[in-house]
């Protein structure tokens, strides 16, 4: 049982990586066609402001996205006969809260380290990503009120 635990956390985590690689490409994509390529509208807060909340968007969708996807994954095995209770542990467990109030038994546990390390590292991943986009976002600034972009 070990090993179709592991080998199921391992399609998760490529799964789930991928889903989040795609994704931030598409958002940095997007920063650059919407954001960096206009800059008679970059010198608007306003503007600043719905590029950087329009990223935390994506960002939420995305790991909702990938939340889902362990939520369905639960089901599929027969862990959940509900979606409610399923969307809830995905996302209790991703989000590495772990309230205990929903448990696996043990023969699926290392699934579910291995969803809540996953997310871990995506969260991490999306923080650093932002982080990234609003330093582009104020060093663009800096060069359109400088005369550069």
């Amino acid at each position: 049982m070990l090993l179709i635990n592991l080998s199921l956390a391992s399609l998760l985590v490529v799964v789930t990586f991928s889903v989040h690689f795609a994704g931030l490409v598409g958002l940095s994509w997007v920063m650059r066609r919407g954001y960096m390529q206009r800059p008679d509208r970059a010198g608007g807060v306003a503007w600043q402001g719905a590029t950087i909340v329009a990223m935390v968007l994506g960002l939420f969708t995305l790991h909702s996205i990938q939340i889902w996807i362990y939520a369905l994954t639960y089901m599929a095995i027969g862990q959940f006969d509900a979606l409610e209770p399923a969307l809830y542990f995905a996302t209790s467990t991703f989000t590495t809260v772990g309230f205990g109030d929903i448990v696996l038994p043990p023969e699926w546990r290392m699934l579910a380290a291995a969803e809540s390390m996953n997310g871990f590292l995506l969260i991490g991943w999306s923080t650093a990503f932002l982080v990234s986009v609003t330093a582009r976002v104020r060093l663009f600034e800096a060069e359109v009120e400088r005369g550069e972009g």
